[in-house]
């Protein structure tokens, strides 16, 4: 019997799996796009419900992977994209989800993301999130790649405190949101969902790494993501294309890390000691 995977909930009571589905990459070649949406199904299957998509990824080519994958039971997908900032005035994110809502072959996204910040002004991208979340287009809005004084910004736009998540990049390599992004989310209720979490794949030859996976019988893979999802509130969305990995991935829910593991990762990979700039890839 596996352990259920542990969940956590949104600003609006909604909850979601704390391990989902990533898709950047998919899509990028005809090829492989079958056995991308097999992959996510089966990810599906196995109770990792959040699948997270972008119009940027591989020019929609991985929206029309995740509608594949979802046809005939949207209702088991909890669907996550994102609008570019060249598109996040009100306008052009209106247009923008349409144009996701058509590739991804659904009514409406389950929580709809801007990418990054741009030119836009953020009341204006927020006031477009709102027009789009009381039509039923979209379910809750939220943000990726915004740091602390991005979120404070953001706090102070009329609605701004409707966010529903914060994307970021956080791994093992990558501990910086630590020092006060990942609290301040904390505070406010705000899930971070963690993308590269295994900071594409360079965690996996880590040789401490591999030396503490063998100890607990487990992959390096899912000591980087028992790692970050012993957080409250953190959501990761590790991307495979092979459906024994996405069973893998599923399974770091079943590692528990002891203190003594958790002060090796500490040695290995130390915590920030003062404020970094977020790091985006």
């Amino acid at each position: 019997m596996h352990d259920a995977i542990p969940t956590t909930t949104l600003p609006d009571g909604r909850t979601v799996p704390v391990i989902g589905q990533g898709t950047w990459h998919m899509g990028e070649r005809k090829a492989s796009a079958a056995e991308e949406a097999r992959t996510l199904r089966h990810g599906l299957d196995l109770g990792m419900t959040l699948i997270d998509t972008a119009e940027m990824y591989a020019d929609g080519g991985a929206e029309r992977v995740v509608a594949e994958a979802i046809k005939g039971r949207r209702a088991d997908a909890f669907v996550v994209s994102k609008v570019l900032p060249t598109n996040a005035s009100r306008d052009g994110t209106i247009k923008a989800c349409e144009a996701s809502l058509k590739r991804l072959g659904t009514d409406h996204i389950d929580l709809y993301l801007l990418h990054w910040r741009g030119r836009y002004r953020l009341s204006e991208t927020v006031d477009a999130f709102e027009t789009l979340r009381q039509a039923g287009k979209i379910g809750a809005w939220g943000v990726s790649n915004f740091d602390s004084d991005d979120m404070d910004e953001l706090f102070a736009v009329p609605e701004g405190g409707n966010v529903a998540t914060n994307q970021v990049l956080y791994n093992l390599n990558r501990r910086g949101i630590e020092y006060d992004l990942l609290k301040d989310a904390q505070a406010r209720g705000v899930p971070i969902m963690a993308y590269s979490p295994l900071d594409e794949g360079r965690l996996l030859r880590h040789p401490d790494l591999i030396h503490i996976a063998k100890a607990h019988q487990a992959t390096v893979a899912q000591i980087a993501l028992a790692f970050l999802i012993r957080n409250p509130g953190v959501i990761v969305i590790p991307k495979t294309g092979m459906p024994e990995r996405a069973r893998e991935n599923r399974a770091s829910v079943e590692v528990h890390l002891t203190d003594d593991d958790l002060a090796a990762l500490d040695r290995i990979f130390p915590p920030p000691w003062r404020k970094v700039p977020l790091e985006m890839i």
